[in-house]
């Protein structure tokens, strides 16, 4: 399994959870040699002042939780 495919794995995870707040997420791209994730925000979450803690908080953690050579989730 990429990187890549681990990574939307995750988000599977963690999708729901921000659907149920009326927003989505998508990811953009792994970058395996910086360790770096690009994600998309969208819908209520694309204009929430609160959307860089879920990003950070949230997405973030749990993604270099389970892949641990992932350094940072951006969004894009």
């Amino acid at each position: 399994m990429t990187t890549y495919e681990r990574v939307e794995k995750v988000l599977d995870k963690i999708r729901p959870y921000i659907q149920s707040d009326g927003g989505n997420i998508a990811l953009v791209a792994v970058d395996e040699s910086s360790g770096i994730v690009k994600v998309t925000l969208s819908g209520a979450c694309g204009a929430c002042p609160s959307s860089t803690a879920t990003l950070k908080g949230g997405v973030e953690r749990m993604i270099r939780q389970e892949i641990p050579e992932i350094k940072e989730v951006v969004a894009v």
